[in-house]
């Protein structure tokens, strides 16, 4: 038995190795691949090559989009790399370094899911000689301005605490607009922006654009002003590439749908209009044919504080046949989990509309998906065209597997997880369970549900992200546990469902706490969403005792004691999530924001933290990228496109910085 153990274990390290890259800070560094890419005809591959071209070249608008420094502080501490000529053991080039591989990593000096700046481990004094070391044209100089003036400004951008310390502040009572430092606004407070789009919105539309996607909202001579992002606008050089690639892209279209959609994508980046950016998001959604299939633009708006502005992003992917079939089940049956619902009957949509789902294979990761990146996206975002028209759901099927193979004995579950009851649940059906919940989420939770009549969709402002997050994963969690997901073959068994439920709580109500710095609170929507469920699931339950905190050996631990209260304890968070949603209670989301998802308990986050350290994991993870090679003959014609996996994490920031680096250091 013990060298049968031996051996699982060395498979499992082998195969954790093939997708791991590098490990430095808090953060780990894996490699995806890109299974059935060879299978694709030639047609298809170009395709995903132009479009993957047409995702690089974004690259460097997302850097400024969150801080108006970032892409000077990139191109500095990169010369500082190339060129150095000391000694590469000294503790402040390592540390210097490992600064670089978090700007890198977080497309800014902020961190990419906690919001606060980096704290340098190198010296102002070594970072200041290292400047001066390089020469004039190796700098990101301005006009005339001198090294040590390019200095002076940049110190403390680095190295004060507290200049620009969040990039995306929540607090409860603050300008949220002025005290973040993500580059969305200039000159104005959180009053005047939302005084000034509530004008656009008193003429009541039933088709409302998004306003303010897709700018940067100024102040010049005493007035708002919105600086589109936008061919001949702000960012006009990066979008220029970008609309490059997308021509040569419609060029090698699989159908006239998919032609359409890329056009439509074009004309939106040329005129900048956001009804033409509806017309492209319809005409994507509507095109359910074609096996490969993209996301280019500015998209979800986590990073603004008022949840307005999009972030730019982008994902080459094609459809994984097999694995959809999955997917397709649950998008089939929408109609059924929206009727069947606990919410109130008149928050829900009477007739479902144009859910459609898929797995996909990740060709390429860009932007705000890129290192880091979600694993199931809903879009699109625009409330009245989901009521409308519905959505389109994918499950990013490569990089689960990639983080799935990756965990593969780390040891996690033996420090983390109460008995062997628990453990096993999780080892027979957490993968499985892992991936329905994820599809539920996207799928039904984003697409289900409806505002009524006359509520603005971004009446809950700072809390919208985090109740939006919370309704999706309520609705996944209430559903997975049904038998109606036996009956349709999703899960083996009634039990299986148990292991999303202890992971969820567990990850809610303690190891997600690794993410978070000591004596910090939670910013990011996402993880504010898991710990809102699972206290609110705590306290509801603390009479009956159906979710609790136990002491053994001197660890903290859940023990989950009735599955099924736990549901309906589940079904009736979500009725109050949807009630909050349908009816724009700014009041109500703040007050239950508030009180469960932000604040952390001391004595228990140090404690997660030291057996967090002793596994010597890294909280978070992103990846490199594949690389895509058009091979020509001696007309230039591409007669195949090769992929290949060797490149290494700053081997590819490099590249990156060098072959896409179309923005100016400062973008005004």
């Amino acid at each position: 038995m013990a060298s049968c153990n031996n051996l699982k274990t060395k498979m499992n390290t082998a195969e954790s190795n093939k997708y791991a890259v590098e490990q430095f800070a808090d953060l780990q560094i894996l490699r995806y691949y890109v299974p059935g890419f060879d299978e694709l005809s030639l047609k298809q591959k170009e395709l995903v090559y132009y479009l993957s071209q047409a995702a690089l070249e974004g690259r460097d608008i997302l850097f400024d989009q969150n801080g108006a420094y970032n892409l000077t502080i990139r191109k500095l501490l990169e010369e500082i790399y190339i060129n150095y000529q000391g000694d590469k053991k000294n503790n402040e080039y390592l540390a210097l370094e490992t600064y670089l591989k978090r700007v890198w990593f977080s497309n800014g000096i902020h961190h990419h899911y906690g919001s606060e700046k980096f704290v340098p481990g190198f010296t102002q004094d070594f970072f200041s000689k290292e400047i001066l070391k390089l020469s004039p044209s190796q700098l990101p100089l301005i006009g005339d301005q001198t090294p040590n003036e390019l200095l002076e400004a940049i110190l403390p951008i680095i190295f004060d605490p507290a200049v620009m310390p969040k990039r995306v502040n929540q607090a409860d009572g603050a300008d949220l607009v002025q005290t973040s430092a993500c580059n969305y606004y200039s000159g104005v407070s959180q009053e005047e922006v939302e005084a000034f789009y509530a004008k656009k919105k008193a003429i009541k539309d039933p088709m409302p654009v998004s306003y303010g996607l897709n700018s940067r909202l100024v102040k010049e001579n005493g007035e708002l002003v919105e600086k589109v992002w936008k061919v001949g606008g702000l960012y006009s050089a990066a979008i220029e590439k970008i609309v490059y690639w997308l021509k040569k892209a419609e060029g090698v279209a699989e159908n006239n749908e998919q032609q359409a959609v890329i056009n439509s994508l074009i004309a939106f980046y040329e005129t900048g209009d956001l009804k033409t950016f509806d017309d492209y998001s319809i005409l994507w959604l509507k095109d359910v044919n074609s096996r490969i299939d993209f996301v280019n633009g500015f998209i979800e708006t986590y990073g603004d504080p008022l949840g307005m502005r999009a972030s730019w992003e982008s994902l080459v992917n094609f459809k994984d046949v097999e694995a959809t079939r999955r997917t397709e089940l649950i998008s089939d049956n929408a109609q059924w989990f929206e009727h069947n619902s606990p919410v109130d009957a008149q928050y829900k949509k009477e007739e479902v509309k144009g859910v459609t789902a898929k797995v996909i294979t990740a060709a390429i990761l860009a932007g705000d998906l890129y290192p880091a990146t979600a694993i199931g996206i809903n879009l699109p975002n625009a409330n009245w065209i989901r009521a409308q028209h519905g959505s389109k759901s994918v499950t990013i099927g490569n990089v689960t597997d990639a983080y799935n193979k990756a965990a593969h004995g780390n040891g996690f579950k033996e420090e983390f997880v109460y008995s062997n009851e628990e453990k096993t649940l999780l080892e027979k059906y957490g993968d499985i369970t892992g991936n329905l919940h994820t599809d539920l989420h996207e799928c039904l939770g984003h697409g289900s549900g409806k505002l009524l009549s006359g509520v603005d969709p971004d009446a809950l402002k700072a809390y919208g992200a985090t109740i939006e997050e919370a309704r999706a994963d309520l609705f996944g969690l209430y559903y997975i546990a049904d038998a109606k997901l036996v009956e349709l073959g999703l899960v083996p068994n009634e039990e299986a469902y148990k292991a999303e439920y202890y992971s969820f709580m567990m990850n809610g109500l303690m190891t997600q706490l690794v993410r978070i710095e000591p004596g910090a609170n939670i910013e990011e929507s996402h993880m504010r969403n898991r710990q809102l469920i699972a206290r609110w699931a705590l306290q509801a339950g603390a009479a009956d005792k159906v979710v609790e905190m136990v002491q053994k050996e001197g660890k903290t631990f859940v023990v989950i004691n009735d599955y099924q209260k736990l549901r309906t304890l589940f079904g009736e968070l979500l009725k109050e999530i949807q009630h909050i949603k349908s009816t724009g209670d700014f009041d109500k989301a703040r007050a239950i924001v508030e009180q469960y998802a932000i604040n952390v308990d001391p004595v228990l986050h140090t404690e997660v933290l030291e057996r967090y350290k002793k596994l010597n994991l890294s909280p978070y993870k992103g990846f490199v990228n594949p690389v895509y090679t058009a091979v020509q003959n001696a007309d230039g014609e591409i007669i195949d496109v090769e992929v290949s996996y060797t490149e290494g994490y700053a081997e590819q920031m490099l590249r990156y910085s060098r072959e896409h680096g179309n923005l100016p250091y400062y973008n005004e």
